[in-house]
This record gives C-alpha cells, sequence and structure tokens, in this order.
C-alpha cells in the first residue's frame, strides 16, 4: 500500500483500476473490502480505493478521542491527495458511519453512498446491542485482546467463532491477526465515537445523494431496525437485501453484493448512463426510491 500524511496522520492507502471512482471505507477489519477487489463486476469497471483509518494497521495510531468526523475529514484529505472532487462512496458498519458523515460534511465530493449495514447505536435496539457486547466489553478491560475479539465478531456476525475465524482467514489471510493488533483503537476508539455519533431523522434528510441500503436477510435486530430508520429518513434510497447472510455482509457472499453495488452504481453513474440490471441476478431486487 502507498501512504499519505494528511491531517497530521499518516494514511495507508490502495487505488486500483480504471473508471468511475469508490472509496470503500471499513470497520473493525482493516482489509474488510478486500474480497470485493475480486469480483470482476466491480473490479473491472470502477477505480477501487481502500484505505487504512488513524489507528488501523500501519496508519498513524492517535490517542483518543477520534470522532467519526475526523476519520471523515481524513476521508475528504485523502480524496484531495488523490486528485478526486467528487466519488462514490461505500462503507460497511462503522465505516458506513464514516461515509455517512463525509456526505454530511463534503456533500460536493460524494456522488452516490452505499451504506452496508450502516452501524447507528443511537436507535432503540443500540442499547440491547452493548449489552450483548458487554462480555467482549469485559474480556478486552481484563486484557484478553484474542477473546474480545472472538466475542465481539461472534455476535455481530451470528455465527460461532471457529465458522466466523475459517471465515475471515479464507477470504481476508492474516485479518483476524491484524484485528487482534487494532483492538486497541476498535475498543479504545472506534466503539466510544459510534456510541456518541450523532445522526437522526432530520441530518439524514439533507443528504441528496443517491443511497443504497445493503442488508443481509439473517442479520442482528440493529441492522434491521437502522434499515427502517434510513428508509423513513432519507430522500433518495433504495435497499437490497441479500439472501442468507448476516452482518458480515460482503466476506461471506462477495458475489451478490458487488453486483447489488454495480447496478447502483450504474444506475447512477457520474456521466447520466445507465446500465440495465443483469437478467441473471434475481435476488433482492432494489426498492423503488423513496421520493
Amino acid at each position: 500500500m502507498q501512504s499519505v500524511k494528511v491531517n497530521g496522520a499518516k494514511l495507508e492507502y490502495e487505488a486500483v483500476g480504471s473508471g468511475e471512482p469508490v472509496l470503500l471505507i471499513s470497520p473493525v477489519l482493516a482489509d474488510g473490502f478486500l474480497p470485493l477487489f475480486e469480483e470482476p463486476v466491480l473490479a473491472d469497471r470502477y477505480q477501487l480505493i481502500r484505505y487504512h483509518k488513524r489507528g488501523w494497521a500501519g496508519s498513524t495510531h492517535t490517542p483518543p478521542p477520534v470522532s467519526i468526523g475526523d476519520h471523515a475529514a481524513d476521508a475528504a484529505a485523502l480524496l484531495d491527495h488523490l486528485r478526486l472532487p467528487r466519488v462514490h462512496v461505500a462503507g460497511h458498519s462503522s465505516g458506513a458511519a464514516v461515509a455517512a458523515q463525509l456526505a454530511l460534511d463534503h456533500p460536493e465530493s460524494v456522488h452516490t453512498l452505499i451504506l452496508l449495514e450502516l452501524s447507528l447505536l443511537s436507535v432503540p435496539s443500540g442499547e440491547a446491542f452493548l449489552e450483548q457486547a458487554g462480555p467482549a466489553f469485559a474480556a478486552y478491560a481484563s486484557g484478553d485482546q484474542s477473546g474480545a475479539l472472538a466475542m465481539f465478531m461472534s455476535g455481530v456476525s451470528g455465527l460461532d467463532w471457529a465458522t466466523c475465524r475459517a471465515l475471515l482467514e479464507e477470504r481476508i489471510p492474516g485479518a483476524v491477526a491484524q484485528a487482534i493488533g487494532d483492538a486497541d483503537t476498535f475498543f479504545g476508539i472506534e466503539l466510544p465515537s459510534l456510541t456518541t455519533w450523532a445522526f437522526d431523522a432530520e441530518r439524514a434528510a439533507t443528504i441528496q445523494q443517491p443511497v443504497l441500503s445493503v442488508l443481509g436477510t439473517e442479520t442482528q435486530p440493529l441492522w434491521l431496525e437502522v434499515a427502517a430508520f434510513l428508509r423513513s429518513s432519507l430522500p433518495h434510497v433504495e435497499e437490497r437485501a441479500i439472501g442468507g447472510i448476516g452482518h458480515l455482509l460482503h466476506i461471506q457472499r462477495p458475489e451478490p453484493v458487488a453486483r447489488a453495488m454495480a447496478e447502483f452504481l450504474g444506475r447512477n453513474s457520474m456521466f447520466a448512463t445507465t446500465v440495465a440490471p443483469d437478467s441473471e441476478y434475481e435476488e433482492g431486487s432494489p426498492q423503488t426510491p423513496s421520493p
């Protein structure tokens, strides 16, 4: 990966391919979007850009607090460095929170927004989610970083840890070790900032870009409630449900997630062209955008 210094921090990043640029923002797994780089429907048509947020992998580790707004400012500065005035932006989980904040703070830079199970803890089920994650927080506080990660990832994915770990290592070799190494950032900085992130219906209504909300049919109640919030609050939103998966979405089933993203991007090209959906793709047809 290359690196650039922005806002006093070094960020690692990678940009591959050609076409309209798509910025991908990951959550707890620093390289979580790598499976999509192997999907031709995206990799052959778009410039895919991923980066390690401050505190993750080899990017600069700064002391807390680091807010969702700080991450959005870093993303905007990275786009400036890359001389990209406008991009499509996709984020997963807490990375989707950064993507949404980027659309709020720098709307001129965001052409479309793809939210892969946005993590929003201010919805009513957010409290239950945090209670469920309590044992993971306790394990982290006791110094058991690997145990904390195992409990947290099992809880959010709906998979037992052996299955979850095997999936991660198959799709993103080294991801588990890297996530354990990033545990201080995730548990000590990222989750606390997510609990204080303000994103209500009034703020959501100001996002005028086309938005695609993606969720798994077997996901946890938190993300079902967030999806309902997005449907009722965003002015221009489509939803795509991908069958047979939970919160790990594009790691579990990268092909249908990539196809859903590509169809949405094709309908919302920067060059105002329309790409018809592939006839072979029938799963979870999109809803009509909200008025």
